[in-house]
């Protein structure tokens, strides 16, 4: 008889210690939104037309409001503005634009009473070259001519003189600028005044090392890498020291001026990217070693996901916590079904190290918005998808009231990606100003973004009936429903539940999270057709649920009951339910 109340207790002990073990003190990152700001367009404090730091200070309750738990800033560093922000000169100075030192500083401390981490980007890739180190390289000092990447022409038949090899930029043309001073040409995959750093320099790396410490130590809680597998070209060594052609892509829709043209084999994704990004990791926890708070890398490389994966790390070797998963970005869109989405969904889960975590990112400031990529009516949807979803949720300024582009017409274009086309008619095609129009916080003159007569970029039309205080004041409104999401986040099936979804039909795409005897349901309609839905064929979901969060488009309220076999939805319906147990 005794043995029967042993074993009922041996169990409880087992189960209590699974329990605990799974909720695990989590990092600030891991149950946080990474609210992504970019500043020039967030808000302007001194009336220039372009926003700066003092502006995001002023702005810091809309992000405590809204749920998010850190931002991260677009580039703030002094530059030359070609590439607006990401043609560093100085990776120590503000950009005078944005503000000073001290600016920062107020950031910093007002962030911080407000539990609110700052992240910055960083953007090893390349410099301005109105950097102090190019400016050295082109007076003759030979320690900084070899933190670049520098290659002799070829001299045709007709005796001109001609780039290295066929390497293009990512902004149209050839990746080569010969630079008299030099005698040589040097490499930009960038904007002609971004010169690629040269990694196989261990000064360069050191330097690089530096910067990352410097803002550490500043108090910023990590770094977003920006364009990370272009950090290396292939070795030069290996082709008889000299950098070979890159293959054709074999595509047809693409001129040979053209990025896409090439297939570029030899300036991305070499392996010893990989091996950098994890020494940087080293220097983050060496930081966290030091006060216990643990700094996130975030890194950007549009790849495949065998590739996106590595940067994860490798065996005992730790890389970053968050390789950017945009496959919501590139793999789906407003024709996407309900199996696409899952699809879509289920192929970062899959390929990521199974110890790690997930992220969602729908949208930045060099992709359409998501509304506009997905349509204003999916915008409640697709915000369930993200920040529900589990992992970490990465939200682009506006799309917690479902922002579209912008109209910026050939004129006002300022984006290097679109006035390098040359094309007065097709430029909308790479620009990527339209995303970066201006955030819209009221109905007053340029959506309360600044008190100048002219912006930066317009401030996109609608306006006057799409903005905070507009949806603030509304009962019913995608930043109410955005708010009611990142709530909901922090209970304990959204940080610690299990997953599985279902594409339902054609149309409806749903996932169920669950823990400790707890269910949510949450699902999409992906298209304007109403459905009756059952929800059985999740396993062990029957009988009712309740209404939790519903979308704007739903006629469904906070607590309504429905039989999950027979669940009536409507076009473009979102909804979050919770099992009545």
């Amino acid at each position: 008889m005794r043995a029967v109340y042993v074993l009922p207790f041996l169990v409880a002990v087992c189960l209590g210690n699974v329990v605990k073990q799974q909720e695990r003190e989590l990092e600030w990152w891991e149950k946080s939104i990474i609210y992504q700001i970019y500043p020039r367009s967030f808000a302007d404090s001194d009336g220039d037309g372009i926003g700066d730091l003092k502006g995001i200070t002023s702005k810091l309750e809309h992000i405590k409001e809204i749920g998010a738990g850190a931002i991260w800033l677009s580039p703030i560093f002094q530059s030359p503005m070609y590439d607006f922000g990401y043609d560093i000169a100085d990776f120590y100075a503000i950009h005078d634009e944005f503000g000073t030192m001290e600016d920062f500083d107020e950031l910093l401390n007002k962030a911080n009473e407000l539990d609110i981490k700052i992240v910055l980007d960083l953007v090893p890739n390349h410099t301005s070259n109105e950097s102090v180190w190019f400016q050295e390289a082109l007076n003759g000092n030979e320690k900084y001519i070899d933190y670049f990447i520098w290659e002799d022409g070829i001299i045709d038949e007709d005796g001109n003189r001609q780039p290295p090899n066929n390497w293009l930029s990512n902004f149209r043309g050839s990746a080569w600028e010969f630079r008299e001073e030099v005698g040589k040409y040097y490499l930009h995959q960038f904007v002609v005044g971004q010169p690629d750093l040269n990694y196989r320099n261990p000064d360069v790396i050191e330097e690089m090392n530096n910067i990352i410490r410097f803002w550490l130590e500043k108090g910023v809680a990590g770094f977003r890498v920006d364009a990370v597998n272009s950090l290396f070209e292939v070795d030069k060594s290996l082709f008889g020291g000299k950098y070979p052609d890159e293959p054709l892509s074999g595509r047809t829709d693409v001129d040979p001026e053209s990025y896409e043209y090439l297939d570029h084999i030899y300036t991305k994704d070499q392996d010893e990217t990989y091996y950098m990004v994890y020494k940087w990791r080293d220097i983050f926890d060496e930081y966290t070693e030091k006060d216990g708070l643990s700094r996130v890398m975030m890194t950007e490389g549009y790849a495949t996901i065998q590739n996106v994966v590595r940067y994860f790390g490798e065996g005992d070797l730790k890389g970053a916590q968050m390789p950017f998963n945009f496959d919501l970005i590139t793999d789906v869109g407003a024709s996407s079904g309900a199996a696409d989405i899952k699809r879509a969904v289920d192929k970062f889960l899959t390929y990521k190290p199974v110890n790690e975590n997930a992220n969602w990112v729908v949208g930045n400031h060099d992709q359409s918005r998501m509304a506009t990529r997905y349509g204003s009516s999916l915008v409640d949807g697709i915000n369930m998808i993200v920040l529900l979803l589990p992992g970490v949720g990465v939200t682009y300024m506006g799309e917690e009231i479902g922002m579209v582009d912008g109209y910026v017409s050939w004129e006002d274009t300022v984006d290097p990606a679109g006035c390098n086309t040359n094309d007065p008619i097709n430029y909308v095609k790479s620009s990527r100003d339209p995303e970066r129009t201006p955030f819209q916080w009221n109905s007053e003159k340029n959506a309360g973004f600044s008190s100048a007569d002219k912006t930066w970029l317009p401030v996109a039309e609608g306006y006057e009936t799409l903005n905070v205080e507009v949806q603030k004041a509304a009962e019913k409104s995608h930043l109410k429903v955005y708010q009611n999401l990142a709530n909901l986040r922090m209970e304990r099936p959204f940080r610690y539940g299990r997953y599985d979804s279902l594409a339902l039909n054609n149309d409806v795409f749903a996932f169920r999270r669950w823990y400790d005897g707890e269910t949510y349901l949450v699902l999409v309609n992906m298209r304007d057709v109403d459905y009756t839905i059952d929800l059985t064929y999740f396993e062990n979901v029957i009988g009712e649920a309740s209404v939790v969060v519903s979308s704007i488009q739903s006629p469904k309220s906070q607590g309504d009951v429905f039989d999950v076999s027979a669940l009536p939805v409507v076009g473009y319906e979102g909804l979050v339910l919770k099992l009545i147990v």
